[in-house]
């Protein structure tokens, strides 16, 4: 095993200041380079939290604690977390370990983290990380030195499908921000099994944020590997080829590769979220509509480039020495399976529309109608249909198609799938209660039920997510078309920008562009 130190913001987390050589498999302890003096104030902090945290984590629901021992500047802030499928009994003997070992191995260092296979330990000079930051500052990768053989490509996709399908779970189906998986791999290897988890006090969108992030990293350092860990002391996520969780896998996929061998477009999985056996069947029946959801964060893993600009759109954040650039899925073959991946029976969508009723019209735009309609499994969509005469080509649905896949923000509609049957053009979106701005900024009744702290929120949202298209996603993309009946409103009344048929992506440096014509708002 190698563990690799990857920062990624100036302002870093201490405990990763330095980068430590250790033995084969865990315990990993990561120090920084802030010490204390002995038998002072602060190791009198540590000795207390030592004494306290580990019961206090152990007897918690979620395996979870933190404390805050002293005063600044010597304050000591700590966070125990355990493995959300493990008992309280190991909790305490895993986190009772941890202290004396992080203070052997990060001698009088006052910023520390130590992970094992069941549970972690952070401590700092002062709260580093609040359950509110949700960017990882500095993460860790743990690999086997072992690769695939037979099938790379199919194995790195069916790992991105699974690790999608439990980050999703661990943020939004789990109070303890915890989730496991299983997925049939049926060639070299019978089975892969996943993991991820976050602090249980993370909302469920900053979680699965934090694990996109962490993923989008693990599967393009990792890329062929058997086996890895991505960790920070935020979130931590996890996938092997045998297993090393307790009890049965949260989240069951079918496998990726098709029962006959005719080259025939790669099935997407069947997503079976802990439900009885005749309910998982049926889900694995109707295969493209749950795993569609995964494909999304899927094409950030895979950092797929479907307007030729891989070389230009690479923006990221500073990281230790690249002296070994990372592969990227970047073919044509690869292009489509990702397209395949996210595709939905046109019989689905009829069905979840009533065949798209007119009761059922959330609005219309120069491009088509957006209906409003209700999964099998009870998720509510919002289906835009392209109008046969809409301006808006097939270049121009595959540029909305590529860009949306890839970004994930919370103040970004998300894109669900799509569907290309029977001269149909369909983009499938989560459904956003609210519906668009403009429908309350130009209504001279519902406007007025705008305060200004929520026309404040609005405009905040909405900042947010330009700043992430425009500097902080790993591509950089100006929308063109950025209008009030384009933001769409959740039931919190959370901003989200949509609509990317106009958007275009930009190179690292590159402030201005010219157009071959008038496009855009």
């Amino acid at each position: 095993m190698m563990a690799h130190h990857i920062p990624r913001l100036a302002a870093i987390v201490a405990a990763a200041a330095l980068l430590f050589q250790v033995a084969t498999g865990y315990p990993w302890p990561f120090c920084g380079n802030s010490t204390f003096k002995a038998n002072g104030t602060y190791q009198a902090h540590l000795n207390f939290a030592a004494a306290t945290l580990p019961k206090n984590a152990s007897a918690s629901p979620d395996l979870f604690a933190t404390a805050v021992v002293g005063t600044v500047p010597e304050q000591l802030w700590a966070m125990g977390l355990c493995r959300g499928d493990i008992n309280a009994t190991d909790c305490f003997n895993c986190l009772t370990l941890a202290f004396p070992d992080l203070q052997n191995d990060c001698s009088y260092i006052n910023n520390a983290v130590i992970y094992y296979d069941t549970c972690m330990l952070h401590y700092s000079i002062n709260q580093l990380l609040p359950p509110e930051d949700d960017d990882s500052s500095s993460t860790y990768y743990i690999n086997s030195n072992e690769n695939v053989t037979s099938d790379a490509g199919q194995f790195n996709r069916l790992v991105a499908v699974l690790m999608n399908a439990t980050a999703d779970y661990a943020a939004h189906n789990s109070s303890r921000r915890f989730a496991t998986g299983e997925a049939d791999f049926d060639q070299e290897f019978p089975k892969v099994y996943s993991l991820a988890q976050c602090t249980p006090g993370m909302r469920p969108a900053q979680c699965r944020r934090c694990l996109a992030d962490l993923m989008s990293q693990m599967l393009e350092g990792l890329t062929n590997n058997i086996g890895g860990s991505m960790l920070w002391v935020n979130c931590t996520c996890r996938y092997e080829i045998t297993p090393f969780f307790n009890g049965p896998a949260m989240v069951r996929l079918a496998s990726l590769i098709p029962s006959a061998p005719a080259p025939a477009p790669t099935p997407a999985p069947a997503l079976a979220l802990a439900v009885p056996p005749a309910a998982a069947s049926e889900g694995r029946r109707k295969c493209c509509v749950a795993v569609i959801v995964l494909a999304v964060v899927l094409s950030t893993m895979a950092a797929l480039n479907l307007v030729a600009c891989v070389c230009l759109w690479r923006r990221r954040r500073p990281r230790a020495p690249a002296k070994q650039p990372y592969p990227m899925y970047s073919t044509e073959a690869e292009d489509m399976e990702m397209v395949d991946s996210m595709m939905i029976d046109v019989s689905t969508l009829r069905a979840a529309t009533g065949d798209f009723d007119e009761s059922n019209k959330l609005g219309e735009g120069g491009f088509g109608a957006v209906y409003k309609g209700v999964l099998p499994n009870g998720d509510e969509i919002a289906v835009k249909r392209l109008s046969q005469s809409s301006t808006q080509g097939v270049e121009e649905l595959k540029n909305e198609l590529a860009l949306v896949a890839k970004l994930k923000h919370r103040n970004l509609v998300r894109l669900v799938g799509i569907c290309l049957e029977q001269r149909e053009r369909l983009l499938v979106y989560e459904f956003v209660p609210n519906r668009s701005l403009d429908l309350i900024l130009f209504d001279t009744e519902k406007r007025e039920q705008l305060d200004w702290e929520q026309r404040y929120s609005i405009i905040n949202g909405i900042a947010r997510g330009l700043q992430y298209l425009h500097e902080d996603s790993q591509l950089r993309v100006v929308h063109r078309d950025l209008k009030a009946s384009n933001v769409l409103l959740d039931a919190n009344m959370n901003p989200k920008i949509s609509d990317f048929g106009l958007a275009r992506i930009f190179g690292r440096d590159q402030t201005q562009a010219v157009t071959s014509r008038v496009v855009g708002t």
